[in-house]
């Protein structure tokens, strides 16, 4: 299956695409795993793309293209594969759509988990790391026992700047910005499938596989 997977940062799109890989045997494509393999092997497009990341610049839409393509035309993408973080705008959605066809491809859904965003918040503030040992804890999912002390050293506990309530909600709003357009495009075309987010992994993964044996929501 050709699929696209959506989701805001929260949503547990990452668990999901390890799951939906193995259990469709189809490759994850990651935005970033794309331009790091293209800049490993050094191809054209790559080594285009690595002037403008070494830069600070953004990758031109035109080079995201060549490098999807390149990507897309590997044997491994023959049976299906799970495109992630990418396309993240109209513009992409269409030359993905020309490249797909160009290919002899063609979209089989588009996977779009959606999660309120206080509860994403909750989520994504709740981490908490050991200054001392670096243990990972979480405030909701995985406490420390030892309550602000790390469980294992009694180090002093910490949020990550990544993880302020202001970064993710600035986080947040750059996905909502990106992808609203997004989710109307694909529904237009049939191929979207909303899945509640805020069920258990389980329940997520089996309304997943529910949905695209359908071939609908």
């Amino acid at each position: 299956m050709k699929i696209i997977l959506m989701g805001p940062p929260g949503a547990g799109k990452g668990t999901q695409a390890d799951f939906l890989k193995t259990e469709l045997s189809i490759p994850h494509i990651s935005t970033g795993d794309m331009f790091r393999k293209a800049v490993t092997e050094g191809t054209p497009l790559g080594l285009e793309a690595k002037r403008y990341m070494d830069s600070g610049q953004l990758v031109p839409d035109s080079v995201t293209i060549g490098i999807v393509k390149e990507r897309l035309s590997e044997a491994d993408c023959e049976n299906g594969f799970l495109l992630d973080g990418f396309p993240r705008t109209i513009p992409q959605a269409d030359a993905l759509g020309q490249t797909l066809k160009e290919l002899g491809m063609a979209l089989d859904a588009v996977i779009n988990v959606t999660v309120r965003r206080e509860i994403l918040i909750g989520r994504l503030t709740g981490r908490r790391v050991c200054k001392s040992c670096g243990a990972t804890y979480h405030m909701l999912f995985n406490p420390s026992k030892a309550g602000e002390k790390c469980g294992s050293c009694g180090g002093d506990l910490y949020q990550r700047k990544d993880d302020s309530l202001e970064t993710v909600g600035n986080r947040l709003d750059v996905y909502d910005k990106q992808t609203a357009p997004l989710i109307e495009y694909y529904k237009g075309k049939g191929l979207l499938i909303e899945i509640d987010g805020e069920q258990s992994v389980a329940e997520v993964t089996q309304f997943i596989m529910e949905a695209l044996k359908r071939g609908r929501a």
